[in-house]
């Protein structure tokens, strides 16, 4: 079997939250979706579960810091080229995220950085490591 990852977020609002992922093309998982909680799929192996900040609390007994105001954790995404970055980037932005730093272009690298709802900061990159210095 292979690894998988599943990506715990806190969202203020489930349904909104759910949304937006689906902008960016990505649907849900009815199995393991309620009224608390939603998984997102992202692929066959990567997974975010959006969870209500009570079903949060379920799995940390620390506070939930606000994404807004605090970084907690970076997510990068890879992406197979460039105009798949800006395509996801663009979509995120119209779907309500907000850009958070200029793009970043190293010619082998390219990458958007978009925070989500709650601010949970996406690093959309491509690279091609045949081209690295």
């Amino acid at each position: 079997m292979a690894n998988m990852i599943f990506v715990n977020l806190p969202v203020t609002d489930l349904k909104a939250s759910m949304a937006y992922y689906k902008a960016l093309g990505f649907d849900h998982n009815p199995q393991f979706t309620d009224d608390t909680a939603a998984c997102i799929v992202i692929s066959d192996t990567i997974f975010v579960m959006l969870l209500t900040h009570d079903k949060f609390r379920q799995f940390s007994s620390k506070p939930i810091p606000d994404a807004k105001t605090q970084t907690g954790a970076l997510y990068a995404l890879s992406r197979d080229s460039r105009d798949a970055v800006d395509t996801i980037a663009d979509a995120a932005i119209a779907a309500g995220g907000t850009e958070t730093r200029d793009v970043q272009d190293y010619g082998f690298m390219y990458g958007r950085a978009v925070a989500d709802r709650d601010g949970h900061v996406w690093e959309y990159t491509w690279m091609d490591l045949s081209q690295m210095p």
